[in-house]
């Protein structure tokens, strides 16, 4: 599985997510252009030294990442979408696409999409913060994909 983010426009929820890429093992993509440095130190402090266990990778358009040779379905992740995310059998190598947190994906964006979720919520509120939505897209995935792939805290004593 992978998360894959388009043109970003917030240092510190790219930071956020790919902190939580990282501590769960999950690749990044990042299709730029972004609106900002990727190098920027927000991005760097919302990261922190997660950032140096990311496997992630950089596009420098849609194009670019379309043209690419990519592996299993692209689900979109909008408040647009009909199915929610806990409706989707997600799959090892679905990549989890998140749009830019000002005006989500194109309609050539979404159009491509393989499967399109969104998380419910209570109305009249709209959508979540992009970091959030993906945390708690990724946790369901995790848990159909049974995940077991943590290590215990060095001195846990659980099962």
């Amino acid at each position: 599985m992978r998360i894959v983010l388009y043109q970003p426009d917030i240092p510190q929820n790219t930071g956020t997510i790919m902190r939580l890429a990282a501590c769960f093992g999950l690749p990044v993509d990042v299709i730029e252009p972004c609106g900002f440095l990727l190098d920027d130190r927000r991005l760097r402090r919302a990261g922190m030294d997660y950032v140096d266990h990311l496997a992630w990778c950089r596009w420098p358009s849609w194009q670019a990442y379309q043209e690419a040779s990519q592996e299993g379905r692209l689900v979109l992740l909008t408040t647009r979408a009909e199915r929610r995310h806990t409706d989707l059998a997600f799959r090892a190598d679905d990549r989890l696409l998140l749009g830019r947190e000002s005006a989500g994906v194109p309609a050539e964006v979404h159009a491509a999409a393989d499967a399109a979720v969104r998380v419910p919520m209570t109305l009249p509120l709209r959508s979540l913060n992009v970091a959030v939505a993906c945390a708690v897209v990724v946790g369901e995935a995790l848990r159909q994909l049974r995940w077991s792939h943590a290590a215990p805290p060095a001195g846990h004593a659980g099962p």
